[in-house]
């Protein structure tokens, strides 16, 4: 990216690699961190966002099949709530328009109902400390951002998921002292994890890491299975 770029310029150009996943893990935490603070930065990542949406516009919808439709039914409503229409709905053009509307929209929100649901809560707006958890092969990304007036620490899994029967667990390390347990990572793409009042000052310049181990965390109150990212904990 040019120095030569204006201000404006060059946070539209910055904002634009990181809609696209193009920025490095330092620098996208760096551009993270201007997010929480700076209304315009946002004005300028929303407008990407929509933008690259706007990409799928000219996809043609697709009715889902009839098995999948019932099935989504009995997910949602159960045997006794399954919609059934008259035969003056159920034939004819008319009900065939109506039943790709109905599909479309409720496959639709679906999509955007799961989604919601697993963004889980959003980040603080000027968090004190901030981290990105990546490991070697970048197959999990964690980003961990501490809320410093309500002693909690947001943590969204942008990316990958514990391996089956097993769970991912959050832990601090501040020095040379042995790991402290911050508990296990929700199943929810995003959450929030309460930090002990004794642990808080121990934040600063320390590092964060996270492990794989068995259902329910640690049995040992020590990482017992692989660490698969470790990152320090930066200021804002």
């Amino acid at each position: 990216m040019s120095d030569a770029l204006p201000e404006r310029d060059a946070d539209k150009a910055l904002a634009g690699e990181y809609a696209l996943g193009l920025l490095p893990p330092d620098e996208a935490v760096a551009f993270e961190a201007r997010l929480a603070s700076e209304p315009q930065l946002r004005a300028l990542y929303a407008d990407w966002a929509e933008d690259l949406a706007r990409l799928t516009d000219r996809i043609d919808p697709v009715a889902p099949p009839p098995q999948i439709w019932a099935g989504t039914e009995e997910r949602l409503f159960g045997s006794r709530g399954r919609v059934r229409p008259s035969a003056a709905w159920s034939g004819g053009w008319l009900g065939t328009l109506m039943g790709g509307i109905t599909a479309t929209v409720l496959v639709l929100a679906l999509i955007v109902g799961a989604d919601l649901m697993q963004r889980g809560p959003s980040g603080p707006s000027d968090p004190a400390y901030v981290a990105e958890l990546v490991s070697e092969e970048r197959n999990l990304i964690l980003f961990a951002a501490y809320d410093a007036q309500q002693g909690t620490l947001f943590v969204e899994r942008q990316s990958g998921a514990p391996a089956q029967n097993r769970t991912l667990e959050l832990w601090l390390i501040a020095g040379s002292d042995a790991p402290v347990s911050l508990g296990v990572l929700p199943d929810a793409r995003a959450g929030v994890i309460d930090i002990p009042e004794a642990l808080r000052p121990r934040l600063e310049g320390a590092a964060l890491a996270v492990s794989d181990e068995p259902e329910g965390g640690s049995p040992t109150g020590a990482p017992t299975g692989a660490v698969l990212a470790v990152a320090q904990i930066t200021n804002t």
